[in-house]
């Protein structure tokens, strides 16, 4: 087993940029980085793998380029400074060795927790008298780190959780990358329509390219089933007011509703409306640890996918969309909540290609009330890395 001190170019904090070349030899664990700046400079360049017996693969043609691998073993690269009057050639290994403490398969931090306003808010985490946003972040890590599968709620349109693990999931082309658990379920009147409590919540991820182990790089999202209807708004904003105090409280005719103004909000698109205050919740749905009197949200927004099937607001279904959002099918479709980070997108809808992803982002993805049901409302409990065998000796919970 090779020991911290040899991994002398892994991308972490506390590790100064290479400023002399390239070494002849670099030891790295797998899935963590090796940030590679070469001193020399040229008209273009090219960092290939040779690969014995197989075409040699071209894997980037930037002057800087960071290596990350699953693959354990030694790994052979060149880099090449193409000039006319300058011309550079460098062989050298990468050895990819296993960690000495095994990764987890399983959430390790969350970075951020900012629910939209919801009838579940403050109260999935709890709120408690004096929490901070440091607070609940740490509660919402509780909640949904490791095996711990306690729900947390996103709130209304926009609201995000972001998360990530002790270690970066690689993009391995052709399979799906991670998996996340919401609390989706299938109503039994119509099963084959797969209708139920769908939830939607849309993915983004990030890849830590500054190497500075912080959520501040540029975000892709997951491109699922609707991301190119007509009917899928993109870069949509929803800006939600605090309750005035003042306000006249008016409750629905047949006593669900008990605030029918309880939040006011409005939208880029020039709408406007309110979330009302259900019977069922009675805790402030606005989150009490933010001092800012308007959230305001931007991202994908999905189609509404509920219909009141009994025609009277007594009967709600919630259809699912056919893949690729989180808490939109039951759990045990594993392969309906699994996602592939190949699908990653940029601003304009181009796929963009990712080693991996250091930060995973969901938020709710539609901006729809059904009646006594309430806001419709993304909810997690756990995610997992797909590429990381699960510890026999530390079984997941059951949900």
């Amino acid at each position: 087993m090779v020991s911290l001190g040899l991994i002398t170019a892994a991308c972490t904090h506390d590790t100064p940029l290479l400023n002399l070349g390239i070494d002849d030899v670099y030891y790295i664990y797998r899935m963590q980085k090796l940030e590679l700046h070469p001193a020399l400079t040229g008209n273009e360049y090219s960092w290939t793998l040779v690969r014995e017996g197989l075409p040699d693969s071209v894997l980037s043609r930037s002057r800087d380029y960071i290596f990350m691998t699953d693959s354990e073993g030694c790994h052979r690269l060149r880099f090449d400074i193409i000039d006319p009057s300058t011309p550079y050639t460098f062989d050298f290994e990468v050895n990819v060795v296993h960690e000495e403490v095994e990764y987890s398969p399983y959430i390790a931090r969350v970075y951020e927790y900012c629910p939209a306003p919801g009838q579940f808010v403050n109260e999935m985490p709890r709120y408690e008298e004096g929490d901070t946003y440091a607070t609940m972040l740490q509660k919402a890590e509780d909640c949904i780190s490791g095996t711990n599968d306690v729900m947390i709620s996103l709130g209304g349109f926009g609201g995000y959780v972001t998360f990530g693990f002790d270690h970066t999931v690689v993009n391995v082309p052709g399979q799906n990358d991670f998996r996340i658990w919401g609390n989706c379920f299938y109503e039994l009147l119509n099963p084959d329509r797969k209708g139920g409590s769908a939830e939607p919540g849309i993915v983004s991820v990030s890849y830590d390219a500054n190497c500075n182990g912080l959520p501040d790089d540029p975000w892709y999202e997951l491109a699922g089933s609707e991301y190119a209807s007509a009917a899928t708004r993109h870069g949509y904003t929803m800006t939600y007011l605090r309750p005035d105090p003042d306000r006249e409280v008016i409750a629905d005719d047949d006593n669900s509703i008990s605030d029918l103004h309880y939040i006011a909000w409005t939208d880029s698109e020039g709408g406007s409306g309110y979330m009302p205050k259900n019977i069922f919740h009675n805790q402030e749905y606005y989150p009490r640890w933010v001092a800012a009197d308007e959230l305001s949200f931007t991202g994908g927004c999905l189609a509404p996918n509920g219909e009141d099937i009994s025609g009277y607001g007594a009967y709600y279904v919630l259809y699912s969309y056919a893949w690729g959002y989180v808490d939109n099918h039951p759990n045990e479709y594993a392969e309906l909540n699994s996602f592939d980070i190949s699908n990653a997108v940029d601003a304009a809808g181009n796929r963009v290609w990712l080693p991996g992803a250091d930060f995973i982002r969901v938020h709710t993805a539609v901006n729809q009330y059904c009646g006594w049901l309430g806001e419709t409302s993304t909810e997690i409990c756990r995610a997992q890395d797909l590429h990381i065998a699960i510890n026999p000796q530390i079984p997941p919970q059951p949900l």
